[in-house]
């Protein structure tokens, strides 16, 4: 059987199209790929670095303290902050003498290099929302500021979950 040039071009069309919706429902719903830009992160992340974030996850469950996300920035929806979750719904969170402390007890913390510095009043986190912070806790702007405040959970993208570049910075978070 002789295909024609036109049904050769029409199968073309279809799976062209198709690639097309399959990335974007892909992109939309299932992972994204972030480049992180600043220092707020290191030294988990570094600028320039490029992550997987899991986009569906916090459709099955919500976030987990220590887990690193990226959100839309409360003030600008238009900008994306990647952030570790200290604090989730309920929890008390304060920082005084250079430490955090949640629920009382002064959080071990091996992401960081240095010390928290400043103070926080003991406050209780809001259901639906997160209390996030850079690990670079002296140069992030996170929860502590009133900008960014709690995280509410429709502004969360999602979960990074892996830096692939460059390749000498490969790692699963």
């Amino acid at each position: 059987m002789n295909k024609s040039l036109g049904d050769d071009i029409k199968d073309w069309v279809i799976s062209i199209a198709i690639a097309i919706v399959l990335a974007l429902f892909i992109r939309h719903f299932i992972v994204e790929l972030y480049v992180v830009d600043g220092p707020s992160m290191e030294p988990t992340l570094w600028t320039n670095e490029r992550l997987v974030v899991n986009k569906f996850i916090y459709d099955f469950t919500k976030p987990k303290r220590g887990q690193v996300i990226v959100f839309e920035y409360p003030k600008d929806h238009s900008r994306n902050f990647v952030k570790r979750v200290i604090a989730i719904p309920g929890d008390t969170i304060q920082i005084k003498d250079d430490h955090v402390f949640l629920n009382g007890k002064m959080l071990s913390e091996p992401y960081i290099l240095n010390n928290t510095l400043g103070n926080y009043p003991l406050t209780k986190i809001p259901p639906g929302h997160i209390f996030v912070m850079g690990d670079n806790r002296n140069n992030s702007e996170d929860s502590r500021f009133s900008d960014v405040g709690f995280v509410p959970y429709n502004l969360i993208e999602g979960q990074a979950v892996l830096v692939f570049w460059p390749l000498d910075k490969f790692h699963v978070l």
